[in-house]
């Protein structure tokens, strides 16, 4: 059986020197948590589209007219999106995702 002072040396040989971001990712989520769960949102109904049109992240960008990376960014859930980038959304995929207070006239 492995003594204490073993376990905590193989467990410091193997510690990273850079210090995790984990504290940091967690306060920036709560501060950004409400416009997070809209960017959720959005994500879901990408994939769901994309799957029903059997769209690839490639082809949706293709679409829209900006990168893969851009579109992997923005189905991770995290992108804070603009107006101008959800009309391109919507208009790719055919998909309502703003609904206008009050019709445009």
């Amino acid at each position: 059986m492995k003594t204490k002072e073993e376990t905590v040396r193989r467990l410091n040989e193997h510690r990273s020197d850079i210090p995790s971001k984990w504290r940091e990712n967690a306060e920036w989520h709560m501060a950004n948590k409400s416009w997070l769960r809209y960017s959720q949102k959005i994500a879901m109904m990408m994939l769901d589209k994309m799957e029903e049109l059997g769209l690839t992240q490639k082809s949706l960008a293709q679409r829209m007219g900006c990168s893969q990376q851009y579109i992997s960014r923005v189905l991770k859930g995290t992108e804070n999106l603009s107006i101008e980038t959800i009309s391109k959304i919507e208009t790719a995929l055919g998909i309502k995702i703003l609904e206008p207070a009050f019709a445009l006239r």
